[in-house]
């Protein structure tokens, strides 16, 4: 079965490199440009993990993780913050609301992907 993963973030060419990496790596992907588009997607999808930015319009990274944490039916999705926002508070602040991992932007494609995989497995 192939892995599912949402990416979540309103800068075009993230999101088009990432979904080209990951469906090369065999995952079905599903593309978000805000919070609020992430959570109407996630009322009918279950993706493994969430590739999630934290400052976009409407609803914020830290709102969406606030509420697929409070989703049951989403207890077994990971989510993985992945942002500009680089500051130790804002790190912690990522991972006390339960995110499984915290990158930062500028990054690498293969990095990233490695770190998902390596959650996933």
């Amino acid at each position: 079965m192939k892995r599912k993963i949402l990416i979540v973030d309103d800068e075009p060419n993230i999101v088009m490199s990432l979904e080209y990496t990951f469906k090369k790596q065999d995952f079905e992907v599903f593309i978000a440009r805000d919070g609020s588009e992430a959570l109407e997607i996630l009322e009918s999808e279950v993706p493994d993990v969430v590739l999630l930015d934290i400052m976009m319009p409407n609803v914020d990274g830290y709102q969406t993780l606030t509420q697929i944490k409070n989703n049951e039916k989403l207890a077994d999705t990971k989510v993985v913050f992945l942002t500009a926002k680089n500051k130790a508070s804002d790190i912690e602040k990522g991972l006390k609301l339960g995110a499984d991992k915290y990158l930062t932007k500028p990054f690498s494609v293969k990095k990233i992907v490695s770190e998902i995989l390596e959650l996933l497995n």
